[in-house]
């Protein structure tokens, strides 16, 4: 599970079983998880955020949606030419 980014409490992250979904990372702080479409960032599972959370949440990967983007065609090795 590499870790992609940190900001706060959140810690953003793939797995590695899962280059054959579209791009999307996961989100955990302590006990509370979510996984976040990337193109474009959609919610699709929440396990306990709650809607400020999740606000913060999507505005991180809106901020670091570029950097975010090429970890994942770079750890997939998926070619973007």
């Amino acid at each position: 599970m590499p870790t992609v980014l940190r900001v706060g409490p959140y810690r953003f992250y793939f797995y590695s079983e899962e280059g054959k979904e579209p791009p999307h990372v996961h989100v955990e702080a302590g006990e509370k998880k979510a996984k976040y479409w990337i193109t474009p960032v959609e919610l699709q599972k929440n396990e306990g955020f709650r809607s400020g959370e999740r606000r913060e949440i999507e505005q991180i990967l809106h901020q670091n949606l570029t950097s975010i983007l090429s970890k994942w065609n770079e750890y997939f090795k998926i070619n973007t030419d």
